[in-house]
C-alpha cells in the first residue's frame, strides 16, 4: 500500500514539464482528423483548380482507401483554419510564397523513396526545387506534370547545351527520339551531371550502344577508365561519331604516342608513320572498344 501511494503522489509531477522544455501548444501538435474540411469545401473558391485535378495524376491517390486518400490538404495542410479566417493564406501551405525546401519537403514527404538523393543532386543544391520543374495541378507533359515538356523545359537553364543538338551530328534530342532524362537523373544519381548509373562504367551509353558494352577478352582501358567521353562528345559535335577530333589518329595520338606522361603501347614500324598520312588508325585496329580475339583490336576477320 505505502509503495501504491508513493507511486500515486510522483504522477502529478511526472505531468509537469521540466524546467526549460517548451509547453505544448495547439500549432506543435499533429493536424486532427477534425482540422481537415474535405477537398469539396476547397472546391467551392478554387473550382477551376479543383475541375483540372480531375486528369492529375494526383487525383488517383485521392481515391485510395475508399477516398479517404490524398487530396487538397495532403498537400497543403489543414484547411480549417483556412476557411475560418476567410481565406487567410497564412494559414496553409502556399506554394507560390513558401520556401523552396518547405516545397520540397512536402513533395519528398510522398516521393522520397523514388527521389531519395534529390537534396544532394545539383538542383537540390542549386534551390531549383520540386515546383521550379513541375506544375502541380497540371503541366504541358500530364505524366510527369512539366511545366513544359522535354527538351524545352530543361533548355531554360541549360542554354550552354542547347547548341551542341543543333550541330550536323549530334543525338537527336530535338527530333524527340532521345531525351535528356533517358541519360540524366534529373533528381540525382550518384554519377557526376546526374548520369543514371549502373554497376558497369558508361552504362547509360551501352544502353544503347549494347555492341560496346563487353565483356570483352581485351578490355580498351581507356573505355573502363574514363569512359566513352574521352573520345566522343554525348550531346554533339561537327565530326562523325560524335568524335571530339576531326582526325581519329589525333585521338588515338593523345595516349599513343612519345610521352612520359602516358604508359599507352607507341605506334612502332613504317605503317604507322602519321607524317607520311597513312590510313586511319580505325581501319586496322577496327574493335576499338574492345575484342575477344585480338589484344591490340584487330578485325577478327
Amino acid at each position: 500500500m505505502l509503495i501504491l501511494g508513493a507511486g500515486l503522489w510522483c504522477v502529478p509531477a511526472l505531468a509537469v514539464p521540466a524546467s526549460g522544455d517548451k509547453p505544448v501548444t495547439a500549432q506543435s501538435q499533429q493536424p486532427q482528423p477534425a482540422d481537415f474540411v474535405g477537398g469539396d469545401t476547397c472546391a467551392t473558391c478554387h473550382e477551376e483548380v479543383a475541375k483540372g485535378f480531375q486528369s492529375n495524376p494526383h487525383s488517383k491517390l485521392a481515391l485510395a482507401h475508399g477516398k479517404s486518400g490524398v487530396t487538397c490538404e495532403g498537400c497543403h495542410g489543414a484547411g480549417k483554419a483556412h476557411v475560418e479566417g476567410g481565406g487567410d493564406k497564412t494559414k496553409i501551405l502556399n506554394p507560390g510564397t513558401a520556401t523552396v525546401k518547405e516545397v520540397d519537403k512536402t513533395c519528398l514527404g510522398c516521393h522520397q523513396g523514388k527521389h531519395a538523393n534529390f537534396e544532394r543532386s545539383a538542383h537540390g543544391e542549386g534551390n531549383v526545387g520540386c515546383t521550379g520543374c513541375h506544375s502541380i495541378h497540371g503541366g504541358a507533359d500530364p505524366e510527369h506534370l512539366l511545366k513544359a515538356a522535354q527538351p524545352t523545359l530543361c533548355f531554360q537553364c541549360h542554354i550552354d547545351v542547347k547548341p551542341q543538338f543543333s550541330m550536323p551530328f549530334h543525338h537527336k534530342v530535338n527530333e524527340g527520339l532521345v531525351s535528356c532524362s533517358d541519360c540524366h537523373d534529373p533528381h540525382g544519381s550518384f554519377e557526376k551531371k546526374g548520369l543514371r548509373a549502373a554497376s558497369q562504367q558508361d552504362a547509360v551509353c551501352v544502353k544503347c550502344h549494347t555492341e560496346t558494352a563487353g565483356p570483352f577478352v581485351y578490355e580498351h582501358a581507356v573505355v573502363k577508365t574514363e569512359g566513352c567521353t574521352a573520345c566522343h562528345s554525348p550531346h554533339g559535335g561537327p565530326n562523325p561519331r560524335l568524335l571530339n577530333r576531326a582526325n581519329v589518329d589525333t585521338i588515338c595520338l593523345q595516349c599513343h604516342s612519345p610521352s612520359p606522361n602516358f604508359t599507352a603501347g607507341v605506334p612502332i614500324g613504317p605503317g604507322h608513320n602519321q607524317a607520311a598520312q597513312y590510313q586511319s588508325c580505325t581501319v586496322c585496329h577496327t574493335s576499338i572498344h574492345g575484342s575477344n580475339v585480338s589484344a591490340v583490336f584487330f578485325n577478327p576477320n
